[in-house]
């Protein structure tokens, strides 16, 4: 797995929460997390603030409250999102 940031120590892509926001955000050295997303956008809830968005890329903000969320690209649906806290930012 080298160069996936999975043996960094930080998490992979089966993390929960903030780890795998962080993970995502940083993998491959960045380049995944603006991809769009395989198999199209997701529609999501924001974990922060409940208003509905879509998610188009790994890593995405909700527009309503700035909440960081992302999905690992192994396995990308809507029950895999994870949400990075309130005090998370890019």
């Amino acid at each position: 797995m080298s160069g996936c940031g999975c043996s960094n120590g930080t998490g992979g892509p089966f993390s929960k929460g903030r780890e795998l926001v962080e993970f995502v955000y940083s993998a491959h050295g960045g380049t995944i997390r603006d991809q769009p997303v395989s198999g199209g956008a997701l529609a999501a809830v924001c974990q922060g603030c409940n208003a509905p968005f879509t998610m188009e890329t790994y890593v995405a903000q909700c527009p309503n409250c700035g909440g960081v969320h992302a999905v690992a690209p192994m396995n990308p649906n809507a029950d895999n999102i994870q949400f990075g806290g309130k005090d998370f930012t890019l």
